[in-house]
């Protein structure tokens, strides 16, 4: 049954509704519509179009529940949806293309330049092209690339040229970083953004970098200060111990490759805590258990019968500590004690006798030393140190045997055993000049010359005056024969090189005199004046070298006992350039007349020195005597 209500239109839209759905059905609010316009549809009949609209359930009677199937219209929007999605996905990829192209052409434009605001090491380079940027940033770290890097540890400074560590800027390789074809959006965000500071590039040399840092190392080096126990005005204390500071050489290292071009200076470099050896703990537990009990009193040595009171400032005048093994240890002057004790006591030593040379029936023999009685520094040192933190403040010790400083078993090392050279020259009728040679004899005899010593007639004879022995007799001063304390001496001196001479000994000095005398042999003879002229030789052997000198059956000799080393061969030349004597005049006030003598000529001696049989040394010497002329003394004049 179909209930008319308004026109013909209404009639078939609500007829249209009522097939749609099963009588009886209710219509959903939702699918509810009501007139807006009239539409002209196929075929001249009039349309009525509804729109959705919420009207309540109970007024809009049954609707069908599919629309849009029931609807003549759906067939059409079907058609308009399938010609709409190509256009839709050509327009999508016409402005995917553009868009690209432009991000493209604008890297491609700008793939050579330095992104805008970009900084390297404090240099601007941004908005530059690679080659302006590449010299720009060299003449800009120019300074900084040249100068050495000052460096500091702690309070400690100093300084390192970038070469050195082999620390090289490649602006080549950080220009080229910032710079080329790259389509990554963030390229491109910093040309239009911006780019701020960026890292430089640099290229290094390991093996440089690890010497130059080790170097550096040493440099920096704050050393720690121990804790230490002393002791001033009688009193003990401890001193304050100090960490120390040394570079980590793997830290710096990595410092200076990342930032020698853009850290502050100066480059603080990184470093680890050095401990003392010695703690405040270890100082602090030394003072109060060693250093301060040994401080608070005197301390008694009783020794042969003797009891001797060292007072507390001698004690700790001669105690000290050290660092053992990471510990204070403490030490006391063992000699210092010795000589404060020989201070206070009377008697308390034997002296003892050095061993020495002597000759019997003309042959060296060994005089043994004669030991004494001293104490042992060390066992002494070490009983005060125990009576010091000990309730009984007495230290115990006994004497000992002192040795010889020159023992027998030192003189019979030096291989004295045979006589290696001697020299005699005959004494002239003057009994004062003879005695002066007798004197100079024993002052020679025995003299010992140690390996590689050099002996001086001079130093052996001691002062050349009266209260030494010796008496005036004739010399030759500036030519002229005149009286002197010595006199006759230089015969003492030239026995004494002639018996070195051939023993092989060095000829470390001696003078020629000016005339010669038939006493002596041409060319080997040396004067001797105290203060000026002096007579050495050197022991040029692996023995000892004890002299013997005596006056006996009108010479003088001197003969050198030891071990023979060296074989000596010598020869002297003949006579050249002889000059015949003349007769001078002379008014000195102090003129002696004399007879012609010798005449002068020059003569050459040769010595050489064998070892083993084979030649080791050669030596030649010309000596120039000058004539002994007649002297005629006139008087003075004016």
């Amino acid at each position: 049954m179909v209930k008319k209500s308004g026109s013909d239109g209404d009639v078939r839209q609500h007829a249209a509704d009522d097939a749609a759905a099963p009588e009886g059905a209710a219509v959903p609010p939702e699918r509810a519509a009501v007139p807006t316009e009239r539409a002209a549809v196929p075929g001249g009949s009039p349309a009525m179009r509804f729109d959705p609209v919420t009207r309540p359930a109970e007024a809009s009677g049954d609707v069908p529940s599919d629309p849009t199937a029931a609807s003549p219209l759906a067939i059409f929007d079907e058609d308009e949806q399938r010609r709409r999605w190509p256009r839709v996905v050509l327009t999508t990829l016409a402005v995917v293309v553009v868009l690209g192209g432009t991000y493209v052409g604008a890297s491609w434009a700008l793939a050579d330049r330095v992104p805008r605001g970009t900084t390297v090491a404090g240099v601007e380079i941004g908005g530059l092209d690679s080659a302006t940027a590449v010299t720009t940033l060299e003449d800009g770290l120019a300074d900084v690339v040249g100068e050495p890097i000052p460096l500091v540890a702690g309070e400690v400074s100093t300084s390192l040229a970038p070469a050195d560590a082999g620390l090289v800027l490649d602006a080549d390789a950080t220009v080229r970083g910032l710079t080329g074809f790259d389509l990554q959006p963030g390229r491109l965000w910093q040309h239009a953004f911006g780019n701020g500071e960026a890292q430089p590039v640099t290229l290094v040399n390991d093996a440089l970098l690890a010497d130059a840092v080790d170097l550096v190392a040493a440099a920096l080096v704050t050393a720690p200060v121990d804790a230490q126990v002393v002791f001033a005005d009688s009193e003990a204390r401890a001193t304050e111990a100090v960490d120390g500071a040394e570079v980590d050489p793997s830290a710096a290292a990595e410092l200076l490759r990342s930032t020698w071009l853009t850290a502050a200076r100066p480059l603080e470099l990184p470093v680890r805590v050095v401990g003392p050896d010695i703690s405040q703990e270890e100082a602090d537990l030394a003072l109060s258990t060693l250093a301060q009990p040994l401080a608070r009193a005197p301390i008694a040595v009783a020794v042969a019968g003797q009891t001797v009171e060292l007072p507390a400032a001698v004690v700790t005048a001669a105690a000290s500590f050290v660092a053992e093994d990471s510990d204070l240890t403490l030490t006391l002057d063992g000699p210092l004690l010795v000589e404060e004790i020989v201070k206070r006591t009377t008697g308390l030593f034997t002296p003892s006798a050095d061993a020495s040379f002597a000759f019997e029936n003309g042959v060296p023999v060994i005089v043994p030393g004669i030991p004494g009685t001293t104490l042992d520094p060390q066992v002494l040192a070490d009983a005060v140190a125990a009576a010091g933190v000990s309730n009984d403040r007495t230290a115990r010790v006994e004497l000992v045997a002192s040795d010889p400083a020159q023992s027998t078993e030192k003189l019979q090392a030096l291989g004295i055993i045979e006589l290696v050279s001697e020299f005699s020259t005959p004494l002239t009728n003057e009994p004062l000049r003879t005695e002066n040679l007798r004197t100079g004899a024993t002052k020679v005899n025995g003299t010992l010359v140690r390996p590689g010593d050099t002996f001086s007639l001079t130093e052996t004879l001691g002062p050349i005056t009266a209260a030494a022995g010796f008496n005036e007799a004739w010399v030759i001063v500036n030519g002229e024969h005149v009286k002197g304390t010595g006199g006759g001496l230089s015969q003492m001196s030239t026995t004494t090189f002639n018996a070195a001479y051939l023993a092989g000994f060095e000829d470390v000095e001696h003078t020629p005199h000016s005339e010669w005398f038939t006493r002596y042999p041409e060319g080997r003879e040396a004067t001797l004046y105290s203060g000026s002229i002096d007579m050495k030789f050197k022991n040029t052997t692996p023995y000892g070298a004890l002299l013997q000198s005596w006056v006996a059956d009108g010479r003088l000799h001197v003969a050198v006992w030891g071990t023979k080393y060296w074989t000596v061969e010598s020869s002297t030349s003949g006579r050249s350039g002889v000059v015949s004597p003349s007769t001078v005049h002379s008014a000195s006030p102090t003129c002696l007349p004399m007879s012609a003598g010798n005449p002068g000529f020059s003569v050459t001696v040769t010595r050489q020195l064998l070892l083993n049989g084979e030649l080791t040394e050669t030596t030649k010497r010309t000596t120039r005597y000058k004539p002994q002329n007649a002297v005629v003394c006139d008087p003075p004049t004016g």
